[in-house]
């Protein structure tokens, strides 16, 4: 590697912030061009230095101030690789970090060597994901791509049900007992078990039950009520 890494830390504590200095002057191959201890001086240093890679804090001003950072970061300067450093690898704040773009992430008491070997794979465009995050990440891949299955496979299911069952599975979803159903729709208790057993045959479950837990598993009545022209629920 011939060219040397410029690096800049984004970190509001000083002491943690001098012991990536301190690493990074250890390293002939790296580069420290400058420390910033907000979200908003570090937007600002990485549009004046350009670095090639940005050790990011998550929490400085506020809560997820390096996470707002990376985000207005990689979309003027998409080119620059950013490190996340946490104190916990809090599943939800990862996610939304690697979602902005981030490219690996750092527990702030890793070892210089684990610091220094994350920033040359990511300067190479290898990152070296642990295998802690890595398998979180393929979990929740798989997650994702479960539920997008089940979605699409429900939004076909209810294309297929008649507008008096989409009223009467409103009704079942925003918990109306049987009996107020049909004194709402004023029909027959026998009229609604047919409409019911309709419902269920389509839905190819056994229980209304069932088909109500799915549906709000899958937050499928919100995401119909953001899209009203969709269906009516």
């Amino acid at each position: 590697m011939s060219d040397l890494i410029k690096v800049l830390i984004v970190e509001d504590d000083d002491l943690i912030a001098k012991r990536y200095e301190m690493i990074l002057s250890k390293d002939s191959q790296m580069q420290y061009v400058g420390r910033a201890a907000s979200g908003y001086e570090g937007t600002m240093l990485a549009a004046l230095y350009q670095p090639d890679i940005i050790l990011m804090d998550i929490e400085l001003e506020e809560k997820q101030a390096g996470l707002k950072a990376t985000e207005k970061i990689l979309n003027y300067l998409p080119d620059i690789k950013i490190i996340i450093l946490t104190v916990i690898d809090t599943d939800d704040v990862l996610f939304q970090a690697f979602e902005m773009g981030a490219t690996n992430y750092l527990l702030k008491n890793m070892p210089a060597e684990t610091i220094l070997t994350a920033i040359k794979d990511a300067y190479c465009g290898m990152p070296s994901l642990n295998a802690n995050i890595a398998g979180k990440i393929t979990k929740e891949f798989k997650r994702i791509k479960t539920v997008e299955e089940s979605l699409l496979r429900y939004f076909h299911m209810l294309v297929l049900l008649t507008p008096t069952e989409m009223e009467v599975l409103d009704l079942l979803l925003k918990d109306y007992s049987r009996q107020e159903i049909c004194k709402l729709r004023q029909v027959e208790a026998s009229t609604l078990k047919s409409q019911v057993h309709s419902i269920l045959k389509k839905f190819e479950k056994n229980s209304i039950q069932e088909v109500v837990t799915v549906l709000r598993e899958l937050q499928i009545p919100q995401i119909l009520a953001k899209h009203n022209g969709l269906l009516t629920l």
